[in-house]
């Protein structure tokens, strides 16, 4: 079990979380976690905060993350060396689009073609795009429609859904359509319509967001699941209702109100409250069933990012007014004076030591709504 000891005093805030972030994660991928002979983010560094876990292999999707972070925090000189080495290492410039990763010399590994990776090219670029120079600034709103028009002509699954993963040159779906990337790809055009104005944004939204109202709530809970509604062993994770609340409440975007997300994701907020949240630690478990019967209750650092961003986004007072305490219990569960604990127990017990180079991304976003 680990060190309970807080880096902060006794009542931490969302400026003791920002001072944090700014003092001890922000330097780990400006040093340390950075490889400058690859000009990427190593994949992970080790709990001591300086060591870096030896590269196998390097994913798009970290390096849009860590474009994401850098351009986020004003670190224009990082992040425009982050957009060039994900356009040379990843850019597939014979089939379009983006490969998943590249081996630890930089070529590419695993070739396959990933909704996923392909929404944080999105978003990485509409933020890089907002606090760049006017030149990078175009170039990146180039990758980001292209990427998006990819999307839209090779990876349609019919019914305005998207396939998770398809292969290298776009002719087989590897993966049907999941919650995660549609998610990520929600939050991808949301940035996008934000930082352009383009009402195409809109239109994509209007679209993806009646195909996951229609294909993945769960009636009875309000929540969305995993796996479509009616597939096999289904599950639902209590980070993902707290995420997509966010995105729909914080960005009050007309096309998930006009489709009932809204409504029915207060009622998802209070269904994993109740059934995925330690009511003593404030934990959040990784999944639970239809029911809340907990089926994981591994607590990964991000869905503790997730329930914070919902109560600091919650249109009820008094679950907002539950946010101070959760902040103090993060704080004390999660963070570290060298970094933060990736995944734990219920009980405390360490489940991933190492600090990967995705998480900071969830830190930002996550901070970002704290008051």
């Amino acid at each position: 079990m680990h060190d309970p000891d807080s880096t902060a005093g006794t009542s931490p805030t969302g400026a003791t979380l920002k001072a944090h972030y700014e003092r001890v994660v922000l330097p780990i991928w400006r040093g340390p976690g950075f490889n400058p002979a690859m000009r990427l983010a190593y994949e992970a560094v080790a709990k001591d905060g300086v060591t870096p876990v030896p590269a196998h292999r390097y994913r798009a999707m970290a390096c849009a993350r860590q474009l994401f972070v850098f351009a986020h925090a004003g670190d224009i000189g990082h992040a425009d060396t982050l957009f060039d080495s994900l356009l040379t290492y990843f850019q597939d410039r014979k089939n379009g689009g983006w490969f998943y990763s590249v081996d630890a010399a930089g070529a590419p590994h695993e070739r396959q073609k990933d909704l996923y990776t392909h929404a944080f090219v999105i978003f990485a670029c509409a933020e890089y795009a907002r606090h760049a120079s006017p030149a990078a600034a175009q170039k990146a709103l180039a990758v980001l429609e292209e990427t998006s028009a990819i999307i839209e002509r090779q990876m349609n699954a019919g019914g305005d859904l998207f396939h998770a993963a398809m292969s290298e040159d776009f002719s087989a779906s590897l993966n049907s359509p999941l919650q995660n990337p549609l998610m990520h790809l929600t939050e991808a055009w949301l940035a996008a319509r934000e930082t352009t104005g383009f009402a195409v944004f809109d239109h994509r939204l209007e679209k993806l967001g009646a195909a996951v109202a229609r294909a993945f709530v769960h009636q009875e809970t309000g929540c969305i699941a995993e796996l479509p509604i009616g597939s096999a062993n289904n599950w639902l994770e209590p980070g993902h209702q707290f995420e997509w609340l966010f995105l729909v409440e914080g960005s009050a975007h007309a096309a998930f109100e006009a489709v009932g997300l809204n409504r029915a994701l207060y009622r998802a907020f209070d269904f994993v409250q109740q059934s995925g949240v330690d009511p003593v630690t404030g934990g959040v478990a990784a999944s639970v069933d239809e029911r809340g019967g907990v089926i994981d209750s591994t607590q990964r650092i991000w869905a503790q990012t997730e329930y914070l961003r919902a109560l600091a986004t919650h249109s009820g007072a008094d679950v907002r007014a539950q946010l101070p305490d959760q902040i103090g219990r993060f704080t004390k569960r999660f963070l570290r004076p060298n970094g933060w604990i990736e995944s734990q127990a219920a009980n405390g017990a360490i489940v991933r030591a190492e600090m990967p180079s995705t998480t900071p991304y969830h830190l930002a976003t996550a901070y970002d709504a704290l008051p």
